[in-house]
C-alpha cells in the first residue's frame, strides 16, 4: 500500500523565466488582448484599465517588478529543496494543456498520460512576444526525457474507472502536437522545480481552459478524493507525492479571490471551494482547478497546508499579470 506522503503546489508562467526589466514583453500582448476576463466578463484593454481605476501603475515600475521576481526565486528553490528532503519514490502532477498536447480535433475533459517515458522539449514561435524568453524555464535547451510510471498510471486509470470516473488515455505525445512534449504547465514543474532529476511520475492533464468539456469545480474536488484512495490502493511505490501546477488569478490578477481560495486550503474548506462560482475560473485563472484535486487529496491524507509565498506579479497598469502562489501540505 503507497502512503501520499507530501503535496507541492506551485504557479507557472513567463513571468517566472523573464527578467522583470522585460516583462513588458507579455504586457504588450495584454495592450493588444480583446477578450480579458475578469470576474465573470470580457474587457477590452481599455475598458479593463476603467473599470480597475485608479489602476496598479505604483505595481509595474522597474523596481517593483524586480523585488516580486527576486521574492518568487527563493520560494522555487524551497520547493524543490521540500521535494528533495522527503525524496518521494513517484509524483502525480496535475496540469493542464493549452493546445500544446491537444488540439480542437480532440480535447479530453481528464487524461492520464501512462507513457513509460515523458518527452519535454522547448517550443519556440514566431508569434509569441513575451514566451519564447521564458522557455529556458521550462525545458533544458536540448530537451530531456524523464521515467513515467505506467503501472501507477494504469492503477489510478482503473481505480477511477470503478468510481465512475470516465478518462482519456495516452502513452506518448500526439502526432503533430504543437509543443512536441509534454505541455509546459509540467516541464516547469521538472524543469525548474524538480531540476530534471524527477523520480517516475504520472502527468494528469485537466481541459479547464476549452469549453465545453471542462470539468466542474466540485468534480474536480471528487477527483482529488478518488485519486487520494487509487493511490492508497497501490501496490508498487511505497511514498507518492502530488503535485498542482497553474494559477493563481491570471491574465487578470484578482487577489481577492485568490485570498479566498487561499484562505479555504488553510483550512481545508472544500465546501468554500466548491461554493465559488463557475464563471470566474475562466482563461488562466481556470488553472486554480488544477490545485483542486491536491487540495482534496491532501484534507484525505491529513496533511497540513504551509504556504511558502504569494507574489503577484503585475505587468501593466490594467492589472494584468499572474499572481504567484508557492504551497506544500505534508
Amino acid at each position: 500500500m503507497a502512503d501520499i506522503v507530501l503535496g507541492i503546489g506551485s504557479s507557472h508562467g513567463p513571468l517566472l523565466s523573464t527578467p522583470p526589466e522585460q516583462w513588458d514583453l507579455r504586457a504588450k500582448a495584454d495592450r493588444e488582448n480583446k477578450g480579458h476576463w475578469y470576474r465573470g466578463k470580457t474587457y477590452d484593454y481599455e475598458s479593463l484599465l476603467k473599470e480597475r481605476a485608479p489602476g496598479f501603475a505604483h505595481e509595474v515600475t522597474v523596481d517593483v517588478r524586480r523585488g516580486r521576481f527576486l521574492q518568487c526565486r527563493p520560494a522555487l528553490e524551497a520547493l524543490g529543496q521540500k521535494f528533495n528532503a522527503v525524496a518521494p519514490d513517484a509524483v502525480v502532477i496535475i496540469g493542464n494543456d493549452q493546445r500544446e498536447f491537444f488540439n480542437p480535433g480532440l480535447t479530453p475533459a481528464i487524461t492520464v498520460y501512462r507513457g513509460s517515458q515523458i518527452s519535454n522539449v522547448q517550443h519556440l514561435s514566431e508569434d509569441a512576444p513575451g514566451l519564447n524568453i521564458a522557455e529556458p524555464g521550462n525545458s533544458p535547451t536540448e530537451g530531456a526525457t524523464y521515467p513515467g510510471a505506467t503501472a501507477l498510471a494504469d492503477h489510478i486509470l482503473d481505480s477511477l474507472a470503478d468510481e465512475n470516473f470516465d478518462l482519456a488515455q495516452s502513452e506518448q505525445t500526439p502526432s503533430g502536437a504543437p509543443r512536441g512534449g509534454i505541455p509546459h504547465a509540467y516541464g516547469f514543474f521538472y524543469h525548474t522545480i524538480l531540476q530534471d532529476a524527477t523520480p517516475p511520475s504520472v502527468p494528469i492533464i485537466l481541459n479547464v481552459h476549452f469549453p465545453h468539456n471542462t470539468p466542474k469545480l466540485h468534480r474536480c474536488l471528487e477527483l482529488g478524493h478518488a485519486l487520494y484512495r487509487a493511490i492508497k490502493g497501490f501496490n508498487g511505490f511505497k511514498r507518492v507525492a502530488l503535485m498542482a501546477s497553474g494559477g493563481l488569478t491570471h491574465f487578470v490578477i484578482d487577489e481577492d479571490l485568490d485570498r479566498t481560495v487561499m484562505s479555504a486550503m488553510q483550512n481545508g474548506d472544500e465546501k468554500a471551494l466548491a461554493s465559488l462560482p463557475e464563471n470566474l475560473f475562466k482563461v488562466g485563472t481556470a488553472e486554480i482547478k488544477n490545485w483542486y484535486p491536491v487540495i482534496a487529496a491532501m484534507n484525505a491524507a491529513g496533511l497540513k497546508y504551509r504556504q511558502v509565498d504569494y507574489v503577484p506579479c503585475y505587468r501593466s497598469e490594467a492589472g494584468t499579470g499572474n499572481a504567484m502562489c508557492f504551497a506544500y501540505w505534508e
